[in-house]
């Protein structure tokens, strides 16, 4: 990891491309699927295949809350779940300013956009791990 020539570390250098999507109107049991299937803690939620515009995340948490709310989730659908606002970031966002975006919006995970399209996924340890190497390389 190499911080920029202003000393600062950047989402484009900590989040993880490719990641997994579904469409907003799958039911919930297809993301539980998908998330076992690629090892994914949480989807981004696209407008259709074709776009990749992300709407909205889902995580396992909120998988979780289906089932112990006691929801058929071949039956549910992802537009029926209450998701919190999703935070976008920039491939050149500075990893401190992400942070701030996401704990002020109290999400773990933020998609990351350029030309409103999916490039990539940060969550909260890989911004954290982008702070400490900042600290480490002196940066602001």
């Amino acid at each position: 990891m190499t911080t920029t020539t202003t000393g600062h570390v950047t989402v484009g250098e900590v989040m993880r491309p490719p990641v997994t999507t579904v469409e907003r109107d799958a039911h919930v049991a297809a993301a539980a699927w998908l998330m076992k299937k690629h090892h994914d803690n949480a989807l981004v939620v696209v407008t259709d295949g074709a776009t990749q515009e992300p709407v909205t995340l889902v995580c396992d948490g909120d998988v979780a809350q289906a089932v112990a709310d006691g929801r058929d989730l071949e039956q549910v659908r992802l537009t029926d779940l209450p998701l919190l606002p999703m935070v976008l970031v920039a491939p050149d966002t500075p990893v401190a300013d992400a942070a701030e975006q996401m704990l002020a919006a109290g999400v773990v995970y933020a998609p990351v956009v350029q030309d409103r399209r999916l490039v990539g996924l940060v969550d909260l340890p890989a911004v954290c791990r982008g702070l400490l190497a900042e600290r480490a390389s002196g940066g602001a």
